[in-house]
């Protein structure tokens, strides 16, 4: 089978395969083969150094430079003593060719890998005729220390293109220069080899680390986003039912209210027409709009919705579970909306579940402040006491608290006390509504 083109003459797999291959080269090895790639400071978050005292810590991300430097160093003092060259001048200038392609990895890596090439022929020219030539001791040291560098810098594709240079550079410059042995290349290549086969698994075992990270950030977004739209889908159902059954009410209402007065002149029964094709208009449109929040296998409740006025029953039944809880009320008792009897109620549920869960054998206090402008709700627990351990959460209740009062438009707080407890302060507004007549209230459990 073969590919064909507008205008140009058919492409056999044999040269497109080879065609893919020189692009591989290219990309890897050849385009902006020095390009300017500074090596990144190391993370210091491992078991190792984050363990570390902090200025410590700060140099540490530094250490990979620092070896570098070193290498470059052993290399050059290598090359330098291992070269016959009787003056000390000329052994210094072989020691910086082989150190220089050493120190070009930290900013230019893939430029590196060719001055090494390039390093090995100098160096080689400087050395004896030998069966290894050009392959010498400070060539070799380079060579090996630079290309290990490039190959953790780039990727596995680069590693294998490197080593097939490097076996056709040893296998062409004996043939081109009648010097050495072609088999000199062969110990050179089976190092290369395990070297890259080394650091082929330590990439791939980096990259499949930061690939999992990211995973788990990804998966913990999602759960968070998913938990919060559950919440949002709860309250929307609780306060469907708040709405609907309000609304309900007025329609039933104003279609009563003109057979209770004798007589009623017609614009009252108009207008109260009016209201009820306006409720049950209204009505409609909310069953139709916030209706779908309801899943296939919900059931509307048979009770009720809570308010705080069922507040006793509720903290009955956690003492029954163990928890020691009492409630304080203050200022004057009144009728609250039922959205912000059942948010309030729906946040003292929580906060007490919150501690039976992670502070068991702890005491509560519940308070409820009905305050100038809105209702005031605190709920703090001491610190985890007895044998019990505490219960792991997923912290789903604090966010579902945070979306109720944010719904209100109020303010709440959570966090540790200072006697190693935890504290819920939630603030609701509740507007055009004056505080009734009256003494203050304390009304302890």
């Amino acid at each position: 089978m073969t590919e064909t083109t507008s205008g140009a003459a058919p492409r056999t797999p044999e040269i497109r395969l080879a065609s893919g291959l020189l692009e591989s080269l290219r990309r890897e090895l050849i385009t902006d083969a020095f390009a300017y790639r500074p090596l990144p400071p190391m993370r210091t978050d491992g078991r190792l150094t984050r363990r570390l005292p902090e200025r410590m810590r700060a140099r540490a991300a530094y250490l990979p430079h620092a070896a570098a430097v070193g290498a470059a160093l052993f290399v050059l003092l290598l090359a330098a003593t291992s070269s016959e060259i009787g003056w000390p001048l000329g052994a210094l200038v072989l020691g910086l060719i082989a150190a220089t392609p050493v120190l070009m990895t930290l900013v230019r890596p893939v430029g590196a890998f060719w001055v090494a090439l390039v390093a090995a022929g100098l160096l080689g020219l400087a050395a004896p005729s030998e069966p290894a030539w050009p392959w010498s001791p400070g060539a070799i040291a380079s060579y090996l220390v630079t290309v290990s560098i490039v190959a953790m810098r780039t990727k596995p594709r680069a590693a294998g293109w490197m080593w097939l240079i490097t076996v056709a550079f040893g296998l062409l410059i004996p043939a081109v220069a009648g010097r050495g042995d072609l088999a000199g290349v062969s110990p050179l290549a089976f190092i290369l080899a395990v070297v890259f086969l080394a650091v082929t698994v330590r990439n791939t075992r980096r990259q499949a680390e930061k690939e999992v990270s990211a995973q788990a950030e990804v998966t913990a977004v999602e759960r968070e986003r998913r938990t919060l739209l559950e919440e949002r889908t709860t309250i929307a159902r609780e306060l469907h039912d708040v709405v609907a059954h309000h609304m309900s009410v007025v329609a039933i209402q104003a279609e009563a209210a003109p057979y209770r007065v004798k007589n009623p002149p017609a614009e009252l029964e108009a207008a109260f027409a009016t209201i009820r094709e306006n409720a049950v208009a209204a009505l409609t449109e909310l069953r139709r709009v916030l209706g779908v929040v309801r899943s296939a296998d919900y059931e509307a409740p048979e009770a009720p919705q809570p308010t705080l006025a069922s507040l006793d029953g509720l903290l009955a039944n956690v003492r029954e579970a163990g928890l020691s809880v009492d409630k304080t009320v203050t200022g004057a008792v009144r009728e609250l909306p039922q959205g912000v009897e059942l948010s309030a109620y729906r946040i003292i549920q929580e906060a007490l579940s919150n501690t039976l869960r992670h502070a068991p054998g702890a005491p509560a206090e519940v308070e409820v402040s009905y305050v100038l402008g809105g209702l005031g709700i605190r709920v703090v627990n001491g610190a985890a006491t007895g044998d019990v351990p505490p219960s792991p959460g997923a912290g789903h209740g604090i966010t579902g608290m945070r979306e109720r009062v944010a719904m209100l438009e109020g303010e709440m707080t959570a966090g540790q006390t200072a006697a190693g407890g935890y504290e819920v302060a939630v603030f609701i507004p509740v507007r055009g509504r004056q505080e009734p007549a009256g003494e203050t209230v304390q009304a302890p459990a």
